[in-house]
């Protein structure tokens, strides 16, 4: 973890990241509990300030349970704040305040730089983080906000010289200069700010003294105030949210797989002899790598709206639990969470088609198989090179557990499943 001194030579500074996440919200309910991307907005703000190595510290101030649970076990401390400031005109300063002081008394210790981080900014990068939080804590700058390329022009309603029209804010509205003739606009995108902590203290304020503007990506800048917001925010991810090549969950991000069946572990394709009954074909892979999941001690479940003995047949087999002949996975999924107590952004959900969107848009790490519906490989964070019954949970298997997987026995037959 990255620190920087105050000055040459001098001791580590603290860097403190404080994300006010109340349980109201008048515009979405239950608004920093949303997921997008299949992660609550609470708990991609945690990721996010835990990812910049800058960042010491992470701590979420709210008044609400079910927010402070989803917090903690994204990782960050909580902060139970008070209700005099949690209201609808209470301000973030106030919570960050608050926040600060019971956190130093906490760990008795000073905080020398101190940040604000909005849940309602989902697309904030950690390296954006580091580099407002840097920008304060190498000592160039006393508070330091991200900021955004703007180029529109800006319209307000009443022209105090001219009643009932409009007027341009920062532009004449009789002159329509070219973008490169013009001043660099910049926009604040709300997301990050950082602060020295005792100016902090002695403003009350988030600007004060010198403030260095960090420029960050205008695509990614997107605040949820209202329900299209959040509607465009989940649209987005799948393009947003991309992770890099090679960049694939691991056994640290993942504490319990469930898998869709048909079209999942099948290749979705359904053989019916003169009797009616079904038959579907399995891959031995895919029994290896589920074993191999569940001697890791990976809770594992198989979850299919197929009310059909093969699916039942299949998990025995596997001795893997399973839900099937569920007609709202989804709920059937947030309840096995609860039982087991397994954070859903904890979960690896792997479908291939869209009656699985409601899963993928639940769980933390949403994959398809490499043959899954068009909606369904836009909802997921990854993919698999295999498609449904041809390995393709073997693969999966395959990131989670690396190497090893390949040392591991099959100790269960694997035959396909009647």
């Amino acid at each position: 973890m990255t620190h920087w001194p105050a000055e040459r030579g001098g001791p580590p500074r603290r860097v403190l990241a404080v994300i006010p996440a109340r349980g109201g919200s008048k515009g979405v309910p239950a608004k920093n509990l949303a997921p997008v991307g299949g992660v609550p907005l609470v708990a991609r703000a945690v990721r996010a300030c835990l990812a910049a190595p800058a960042v010491t510290d992470v701590v979420v101030s709210t008044d609400d349970a079910a927010v402070a649970a989803a917090a903690r076990a994204a990782g960050a401390e909580v902060v139970t704040r008070p209700a005099a400031i949690a209201g609808d005109t209470a301000t973030s300063e106030a919570a960050v305040l608050h926040a600060l002081d019971a956190f130093e008394e906490r760990a008795g210790a000073a905080v020398d730089v101190v940040l604000l981080v909005q849940c309602t900014s989902p697309f904030l990068l950690a390296e954006d983080i580091g580099r407002v939080a840097g920008a304060v804590a190498r000592g160039g700058a006393d508070t330091a906000v991200t900021v955004a390329p703007f180029h529109g022009f800006v319209w307000r309603d009443d022209d105090p010289s001219e009643p009932g029209t409009g007027f341009g804010v920062n532009h004449d509205k009789a002159v329509r200069p070219r973008r490169q003739d013009r001043p660099q606009d910049l926009l604040e995108t709300g997301a990050a700010y950082a602060m020295d902590a005792a100016g902090f203290r002695a403003h009350e304020h988030r600007f004060f003294g010198r403030t260095e503007l960090v420029r960050t990506d205008p695509a990614r800048v997107l605040e949820i105030d209202d329900p299209h917001d959040l509607a465009r925010a989940r649209a987005l991810a799948p393009l947003l949210d991309t992770a890099p090549a090679g960049a694939l969950p691991t056994l640290a991000d993942v504490d319990a797989v469930v898998l869709d069946f048909d079209g999942t572990q099948t290749d979705d394709r359904v053989l019916i002899d003169t009797d009616g009954r079904e038959f579907v074909s399995v891959h031995r892979g895919d029994g290896l790598g589920i074993a191999a999941l569940r001697r890791a001690g990976l809770p594992t479940l198989i979850l299919s709206t197929e009310q059909n003995p093969v699916v039942a047949a299949r998990a025995r087999k596997l001795r893997l639990p399973v839900l099937h002949g569920i007609d709202r996975k989804d709920v059937a999924l947030k309840q096995w969470c609860e039982e087991q107590g397994i954070a859903p952004e904890r979960v690896l959900y792997a479908g291939n088609d869209v009656n699985d969107l409601p899963c993928l848009a639940l769980v933390g790490w949403p994959v398809a198989v490499a043959d899954a519906h068009d909606a369904v490989r836009g909802a997921a964070r990854a993919v698999t090179t295999v498609p449904g019954g041809r390995g393709a949970i073997r693969e999966i298997a395959g990131w989670l557990l690396g190497p090893s997987l390949d040392t591991l026995p099959d100790p269960l037959p694997t035959s396909p499943g009647k």
